[in-house]
C-alpha cells in the first residue's frame, strides 16, 4: 500500500503546491502583461437580487459614488421573485440611471443575469452582488483593462473584512490569500480560471447566455470567454469589500453550494467545446477539478499510512490522526474552537467534507439554484 500513500501525497502536493510553483515559473519566464491605457467604455452594472431590502439601497448609493462619468454607465437590478421591499427601493432610484427588471416567479441567478445582460446597453458588463461594496475607482480600473484587445474578462479583488464576531477570521483570511495568490500567478502567466463573483467585468459581445440552473456564473462565463480566444485576467487594484462568514456553520452552507457548482462544471465543460485549448484545460483541471478530488484522496492517504510499515508512515499517520481528532474536538466542543490549531483543523476538515457533500448534492440533483438573501437572519 506504500504506492497508494505516495500517489496520494503526490496528487495533493501537485494540486496545492506544485501547480502554483509552475505558474510562478511561467510568470517569470514568459510574463503576459496587460497593455492598459486610460479609456472610458460605456458600462452596465448588473445585479441579480432577491429579497435584498436590507442591502440594496446602500449598495446602489455605493455604485452611484463611482469615480466614472455618469453618462457612461448605467445600473440594472434584476429582482428575482422578491417579496419584500426590494422592488420599491430600486424603483425609487429610477431618475438616477438605474433600471429595475422584476421577475415575478423565482427563476434562479443564471436567468436573472441573462435578462440583465440582454437589456444592457454598455460595451462592458460589470457583474456585482447586493451585499458587497466597491471602492470608488472600480469602474475606471476595470475599464482600463479592456484597452488591451486580447482581454475579454477582468476579475477584481475581494477584500474580506474581519468581523469581531467571526470565529473563522484567520482561517478564511489565510485561505483567501492563498486563492488570490494563485489567481494572480494565473493572470501574470496568461489567464485566470474563473473570476470573483462579487466583482468581474466582460465584453458584452462575448457573453453567452447561461444555461438554466447554472450555479457558478463566475466560472462558466469566464470559461466561455477564454475558449473564444480572449484572456481572463485578475486586477488586484479593483477592490470590493465583504465580511468574513460568522462561523464554520455559515461557511459550510456557502461552501457546499459553491463546490456543488464546481462539480456541475464537469458536466458543463463537455459542452463548451474547443478541446484544442490545452493551456486553459490544464489550468482548469489543476485549479478546479483536482481540488475537488483531493478530499477523496485524503482517506486513501490515511489508510495507506495505517497499513504501511516504517517510521515515515507512522509519523504521517500520527500527523493525520492529530488533525482529524482536533477537528472532531472542535466540532464536539465549540469552546475549543478558540484554540487556533483546533479551529484550523476543523476548517480544513469541514472544507474537504463540503466538497464530498457538494458532489453528492449535485449527483442527486438536490442542489438549490435560487439563492437566499445575502444577509444572515
Amino acid at each position: 500500500m506504500k504506492w497508494l500513500f505516495w500517489v496520494s501525497v503526490a496528487f495533493a502536493s501537485y494540486t496545492y503546491v506544485v501547480y502554483p510553483l509552475i505558474l510562478f515559473l511561467l510568470s517569470r519566464l514568459f510574463p503576459c502583461p496587460i497593455r492598459r491605457q486610460e479609456c472610458t467604455p460605456t458600462i452596465t452594472v448588473v445585479i441579480a437580487a432577491r429579497n435584498e431590502e436590507r442591502n440594496i439601497g446602500k449598495r446602489l448609493e455605493n455604485l452611484l459614488e463611482q469615480d466614472y462619468t455618469p453618462e457612461r454607465f448605467e445600473i440594472i437590478v434584476v429582482s428575482d421573485g422578491s417579496t419584500d421591499r426590494t422592488n420599491e427601493i430600486v424603483a425609487s432610484f429610477a431618475q438616477r440611471n438605474i433600471s429595475l427588471i422584476y421577475i415575478v416567479e423565482k427563476t434562479g441567478k443564471a436567468e436573472a443575469l441573462n435578462r440583465g445582460v440582454a437589456k444592457a446597453t454598455g460595451e462592458i458588463i460589470v457583474f456585482a452582488d447586493a451585499r458587497q461594496f466597491f471602492a470608488s475607482d472600480v469602474l475606471r480600473i476595470l475599464g482600463t483593462n479592456f484597452s488591451d484587445p486580447s482581454v475579454g474578462c477582468v476579475s477584481g479583488e475581494l477584500i474580506l473584512i474581519e468581523d469581531a464576531g467571526s470565529a473563522i477570521n484567520a482561517e478564511m483570511g489565510a485561505y483567501w490569500k492563498y486563492e488570490k495568490m494563485v489567481r494572480r500567478l494565473e493572470s501574470t502567466s496568461g489567464m485566470v480560471v474563473g473570476a470573483t463573483g462579487a466583482i468581474y467585468a466582460i465584453r458584452k459581445t462575448l457573453y453567452r447566455p447561461l444555461p438554466n440552473g447554472t450555479i457558478l456564473d463566475d466560472v462558466i462565463t469566464p470559461m466561455n470567454i477564454a475558449l473564444q480566444g480572449f484572456r481572463v485576467v485578475f486586477d488586484d487594484a479593483a477592490l470590493a469589500y465583504d465580511v468574513v462568514s460568522k462561523d464554520i456553520e455559515q461557511e459550510w452552507t456557502r461552501k457546499v453550494r459553491t463546490l456543488a457548482g464546481n462539480w456541475q462544471l464537469l458536466d458543463m465543460a463537455r459542452s463548451l467545446g474547443n478541446s484544442c485549448c490545452l493551456p486553459f484545460w490544464w489550468r482548469f483541471l489543476s485549479h478546479k477539478i483536482f481540488r475537488l478530488l483531493v478530499p477523496f484522496v485524503l482517506p486513501c492517504m490515511l489508510i495507506a499510512s495505517l497499513v504501511s510499515m516504517g517510521i515515515l508512515y507512522q509519523v504521517a499517520l500520527f500527523f493525520q490522526l492529530t488533525v482529524y481528532l482536533a477537528a472532531l474536538a472542535g466540532y464536539m466542543i465549540p469552546a475549543w474552537r478558540k484554540i487556533r490549531l483546533v479551529n484550523a483543523a476543523l476548517f480544513f476538515v469541514v472544507m474537504n467534507l463540503a466538497a464530498i457533500v457538494g458532489c453528492w448534492r449535485w449527483a442527486s440533483g438536490n442542489c438549490e439554484i435560487t439563492w437566499r438573501p445575502s444577509y444572515i437572519k
